[in-house]
């Protein structure tokens, strides 16, 4: 069978050119119809439905408000919630005061006896009052306090007492009468630090004597 092409070059090819030309045009239709369909959705979104949300939201947050509002002792419930929560950190600021005795047994020397001390926890301060049968032991116990030191875990030792001042003195018949007041580093009662406390060793104290006398004077005497 014999075919014969009656259409000349040309025509063919406007034709096809025609043919692309109609699939472009389609193709660009579709796309600008999607197009404005998203931007139709997105006008919807914006301007409907994330408005009814925020509507909500805000129809919620003013219920809830009214509801509390409404609570009996607000303040008061707020006042004691703030406060628990405020305990575990000042229970962490408190000093340990129990230490206090184990480092009296391991610095004031044997002779030297303390009828009243009076500390300072706010101010980080000790007043020491007592007697001692020479100057000698007074002397020694005033050294003791400059050179006592205290560590924590591996850090370099601290001096523990930073400031040490004999501000009184006297002789008696049996002895010497003294007042020292000290300042101290409050690390040394942190209950959040394990500390290691750190004598002279030329000092003999209490905590060194196998029979160690009374630390604490009587009232009466």
């Amino acid at each position: 069978m014999i075919q014969l092409n009656l259409l000349p070059d040309i025509k063919l090819d406007y034709m096809k050119a025609r043919r692309t030309k109609r699939m472009v045009v389609l193709i660009a239709v579709a796309v600008a119809s999607v197009s404005l369909s998203l931007l139709i959705l997105l006008f919807v979104v914006v301007n409907v439905l994330q408005k009814q949300h925020i509507n909500n939201l805000t129809a919620d947050i003013k219920a809830d408000s009214q509801q509390l509002e409404s609570t009996p002792d607000l303040n008061k419930v707020l006042t004691i919630q703030n406060q628990l929560s405020a305990l575990p950190a000042l229970h962490s600021q408190k000093p340990e005061t129990s230490r206090l005795f184990k480092y009296l047994r391991q610095m004031v020397p044997n002779n030297v006896k303390i009828s009243q001390l009076d500390v300072d926890y706010a101010a980080g301060t000790m007043v020491f009052t007592g007697s001692a049968p020479r100057i000698e032991d007074v002397n020694t116990f005033v050294d003791t306090l400059k050179f006592t030191t205290f560590r924590t875990g591996s850090e370099e030792p601290k001096r523990a007492f930073p400031e040490v001042v004999l501000t009184s003195f006297s002789r008696t018949d049996d002895g010497s009468n003294y007042q020292i007041t000290v300042k101290y580093d409050p690390a040394i009662f942190a209950t959040s630090q394990n500390i290691d406390f750190i004598v002279p060793k030329t000092v003999t104290t209490r905590s060194q004597t196998e029979k160690p006398s009374a630390l604490f004077e009587q009232g009466g005497n």
